[in-house]
C-alpha cells in the first residue's frame, strides 16, 4: 500500500478514535451534571471537585467536537454546512440551558441581552459550538458574571461573550488575532491551550459569508476590564 492510500486510512482511524472519546466524555459530563444537580451542599469539597471535573470534561468534549468538525472540513470536502434563518433568542436559550449547571456550581450569573425578534442566517450547530465554547472559557476566568450580548451592529450580527474577570493576557489577545487572520495550518497550537478553540471559531466564522464579506472573531478586554470574545457574522 502506498503513502496516498495509508494517509486517508490513518485520518479515518484518528477521527473514529476521537468520536469514541467524545462519546465517553459526553457520558462523563452528563453523569457529573446529574450529581451536581442532586447535591445539597455547594460548600463541600467534593462538590467543588465535581464542578472542576465538569469544566474539564466540557473543555475536552469541546476540543474533540472541534477536531471532528475540522477533520470533516479539511479531510473530507463537503462538510454539511447548513445555514438557516433562525431566531437568535433561541440560540441564547440553548447556550443558557447547556451552561446552567456548570455556572450554578460557582454561583455565576449569565446575563443575556438579545432582541427576541432578531433573526439571522447561520449554521445553528456550528455557532452553538462556538458560543458554548466561549461561555465555558469565560467560566474559567470570570469572578461571578458572564454576559451574552447578541445584536446587529453595522450590518453584521455581533455575538459577544464577556466576563468580569481580570481580562485576557497579552499572549491570548495575540492568539485571537492570529486565529482570526490565519489560513489553514497558520496557527501554532503549541503556543496556547485555547488555540484550537480560536482556530475552530475563526474557521466557522469564515464559513459564513455574504456578498464577499466573511465572518470573523476577535478578543478584547472590555470596558470593565474583563475578557470579551466577539463573533461577527455577515
Amino acid at each position: 500500500m502506498n503513502d496516498d492510500q495509508e494517509q486517508p486510512d490513518l485520518f479515518l482511524f484518528l477521527a473514529s478514535t476521537a468520536h469514541d472519546m467524545k462519546n465517553s466524555v459526553s457520558v462523563m459530563g452528563s453523569t457529573l451534571e446529574g450529581l451536581l444537580a442532586d447535591a445539597n451542599d455547594k460548600s463541600a469539597a467534593g462538590y467543588r471537585a465535581m464542578a472542576q471535573m465538569l469544566y474539564e470534561t466540557r473543555r475536552l468534549n469541546n476540543n474533540l467536537i472541534q477536531l471532528l468538525a475540522l477533520y470533516k472540513e479539511v479531510g473530507k470536502p463537503g462538510y454539511p454546512f447548513d445555514p438557516q434563518t433562525q431566531r437568535l433568542a433561541e440560540l441564547a436559550e440553548q447556550v443558557a440551558g447547556q451552561s446552567r449547571i456548570l455556572l450554578d456550581s460557582k454561583d455565576i450569573t449569565l446575563d443575556i441581552v438579545c432582541d427576541p425578534e432578531l433573526i439571522w442566517i447561520y449554521d445553528e450547530d456550528l455557532i452553538l459550538g462556538v458560543v458554548g465554547h466561549a461561555v465555558n472559557n469565560a467560566f474559567h476566568y470570570t469572578q461571578d458574571k458572564i454576559c451574552l450580548r447578541i445584536a446587529e451592529c453595522d450590518g453584521m450580527l455581533e455575538i459577544r461573550v464577556e466576563d468580569n474577570g481580570r481580562g485576557y493576557p497579552a499572549e491570548m489577545l495575540q492568539a485571537g488575532v492570529s486565529a482570526a487572520g490565519a489560513q489553514r495550518g497558520g496557527v501554532n497550537f503549541s503556543s496556547s491551550s485555547t488555540a484550537l478553540g480560536l482556530y475552530f471559531s475563526a474557521e466557522v466564522a469564515k464559513m459564513h459569508k455574504h456578498r464577499g464579506v466573511l465572518g470573523s472573531i476577535a478578543l478584547e478586554n472590555g470596558s470593565g476590564g474583563g475578557g470579551c470574545f466577539i463573533l461577527r457574522l455577515p
